[in-house]
């Protein structure tokens, strides 16, 4: 190797770390920096795969001592929706992706715990504690590749927030290696611990952008005895919204999962895969619930049948189905579960990650369908998310509104407008799990106060005043003065 350029000698030094099978360039590191949704595709001087966390901070070292330094930019699974990783034109970086951490360090059963490396995909969690009868219970459409250092950068969330809470509140403890290249290892497994400021905070949900999360302590729960699967309809939102209110106040934590599909995306899931629509009435809103319990499994259906029952008999539902059998409660979250996969089949849509309180979920579906129909006669809204925890994907597809996907497209910005405008009326987040990343970076200027910006950029500067941790991500540019 000609170690002519201060690049080659830089390289060169990255394989003395991790060896140069490790080391990625041109066309053997081209997949690592395509993302997801083929948005972003600047390549890095290198994409670098350490095997351990004094790889990591070694790696970290040498950068930082750069002249000028270079960025550092992590990577899980790659399975990002909003720029995390994307590389950045005016920055030198390396693309640092921990796929090789993917080791298990230990499980305690009895704690209800689990250590694992950045590198393990949420998938082999759960297998793994599977296997001593209990659950991981975050569950993605893309946990065979999505790491657990990536769901804690993003905060991920899923479909059982409802019960279980996000990535912060599955949490207990974190390895980090710092900016400086440092390592700071609280691998803690107490669930109470009142000793001071609870760091681990700060890097769940960040991004990168302050620290390499490489290891975490996760919490684990006891697997379900009986599992009752049911979908119900509603002429409305409002029916499905009340219905959720009814349901929880009835089952409690045992009620584990209350996902809403509107007609427009039950219509296109069934479509793209061939199934019929489960109900008669094809402009039904419906709801996937989940009942959990350590009861049996005939005391569970009972108790549900006769809720729904109820809600049936009081109008605020019109039908339901119980699933007779495991094969009918899996078809069940199918239909649930491949609505983003039928949208990548019918083209481009215009995505949002959206929350807003679960009380006015019913008002911001209504009138973010109108504002975008007033702007765009014709327009198709694909909604579907998770009623529990106020979340809903509010996707946006070209309906008859445009000729094609490039005409979509080309008002993406304006679309954007719109929803982001109801979000803000509903006194919502534009962001509900999928993170900021440099997608929405700049919109948060206009969501986060001065006093919130300020205080994020102070401790950014803090932790990493090389801004060598994937720099321009999350935090605007624009510098805040409470003064101007």
């Amino acid at each position: 190797m000609s170690l002519n350029s201060h690049n080659d000698r830089f390289i060169h030094d990255l394989t003395l770390i991790v060896g140069a099978a490790h080391v990625r360039t041109g066309e053997s590191a081209q997949a690592f920096h395509t993302d997801e949704r083929n948005r972003y595709h600047q390549a890095p001087l290198a994409v670098v795969l350490p095997s351990s966390i004094e790889e990591v901070a070694q790696l970290v070292r040498l950068c930082s001592a750069q002249q000028p330094p270079i960025a550092v930019i992590p990577q899980g699974g790659n399975t990002g929706v909003v720029g995390g990783c994307a590389v950045l034109t005016e920055r030198t970086s390396i693309l640092l992706n921990l796929s090789r951490l993917n080791r298990i360090i230990a499980i305690d059963p009895t704690n209800r715990t689990l250590t694992a490396q950045a590198g393990v995909t949420l998938e082999m969690v759960q297998q793994a504690a599977s296997a001593h009868g209990l659950i991981f219970p975050l569950t993605l459409a893309s946990q065979s590749s999505a790491t657990i250092g990536g769901n804690l950068a993003t905060n991920a969330g899923g479909t059982q927030v409802l019960c279980y809470g996000t990535m912060r509140d599955l949490c207990l403890g974190l390895e980090v290696v710092l900016p400086s290249g440092d390592i700071w290892q609280n691998l803690n497994t107490l669930r109470k611990n009142n000793t001071g400021y609870d760091l681990k905070h700060l890097f769940i949900g960040a991004e990168g952008t302050l620290g390499l999360i490489t290891a975490a302590v996760l919490k684990l729960f006891p697997a379900p005895k009986e599992t009752q699967v049911a979908l119900i309809s509603a002429t409305d939102v409002t029916g499905i919204v009340n219905s959720f209110d009814a349901l929880q106040r009835q089952f409690d934590s045992q009620l584990t999962a209350f996902e809403y599909i509107t007609p427009a995306a039950l219509k296109l899931v069934c479509a793209q895969f061939g199934w019929d629509l489960p109900f008669p009435d094809e402009n039904s809103h419906i709801a996937l619930v989940e009942i959990s319990s350590a009861t049996s499994h005939a005391q569970l259906e009972t108790v549900l049948h006769t809720q729904l029952s109820l809600l049936i008999e009081h109008a605020t539902l019109t039908n339901a189905l119980l699933a007779q059998n495991l094969n009918q409660a899996a078809h069940f979250w199918r239909l649930r579960e491949n609505i983003s996969a039928a949208q990548k089949r019918v083209g481009q849509n215009v995505k949002h990650d959206i929350s807003v309180p679960i009380s006015s979920i019913s008002a911001f579906v209504d009138s973010t369908y109108s504002a975008l129909e007033q702007a765009h006669p014709g327009i198709e809204s694909i909604v579907f998310g998770h009623i529990g925890d106020g979340n809903l994907h509010f996707n946006v597809s070209r309906g008859h509104a445009f000729s094609d996907a490039e005409a979509l497209m080309a008002h993406e910005s304006n679309i954007n407008a719109i929803v982001y405008k109801q979000v803000a009326h509903f006194n919502g987040s534009i962001s509900a799990e999928h993170g900021i990343g440099l997608l929405k970076r700049d919109l948060m200027i206009n969501i986060k106060s001065p006093v919130e910006l300020m205080l994020m950029q102070q401790i950014k500067q803090t932790l990493d005043p090389l801004n060598i941790m994937n720099p321009n991500k999350v935090i605007p540019n624009t510098i805040i003065s409470l003064e101007g």
